[in-house]
């Protein structure tokens, strides 16, 4: 008698698959910035601060963060507060712009998750990526519309 050979099935897309995928590969992430004291709120809030066109004010960085992290105002102060104290980001008037230190923070810690990131996404095929962006995008859009209708 012979038996056909089991193979492990695909997962279908779903919250928790996408939830599992984010946190490894946060926490991947968190590692590297904790090696240099940062937190992941920080870096989000400093790479906003970095690869805007024009200066932003504290309100425009909280803004930015909050849409992308759905983070407490009062938490992202605190963050912006703890990139102050860093000097990491310095006020300029009515704006918070970040430092030499805060660019260079940036890029040693993308220097240090490359090798990491080529590892956990090289070999995918360009199509399957493109689909998963699709699909990401899409679920983006119905989460935070459906965000807004329950905090408005």
């Amino acid at each position: 008698m012979t038996t056909a050979e089991s193979t492990p099935t695909t997962p279908l897309a779903n919250a928790r698959v996408l939830a599992l995928a984010h946190y490894a590969a946060r926490g991947v992430l968190e590692s590297v910035l904790a090696r240099h004291g940062a937190t992941f709120q920080q870096q989000v809030a400093l790479r906003a601060a970095v690869t805007s066109d024009a200066p932003q004010t504290p309100d425009d960085l909280l803004a930015q963060v909050q849409h992308s992290l759905k983070a407490d105002p009062a938490d992202i102060r605190a963050t912006l507060d703890e990139l102050r104290t860093k000097q990491l980001l310095v006020p300029d008037g009515e704006h918070l712009c970040p430092t030499d230190a805060g660019r260079e923070l940036l890029a040693a810690v993308a220097a240090e998750s490359t090798p990491f990131s080529t590892r956990i996404w090289g070999g995918i095929p360009t199509e399957d990526l493109a689909a998963a962006g699709r699909v990401l995008a899409l679920v983006t859009e119905r989460a935070n519309a459906e965000l807004a209708t329950l905090t408005a």
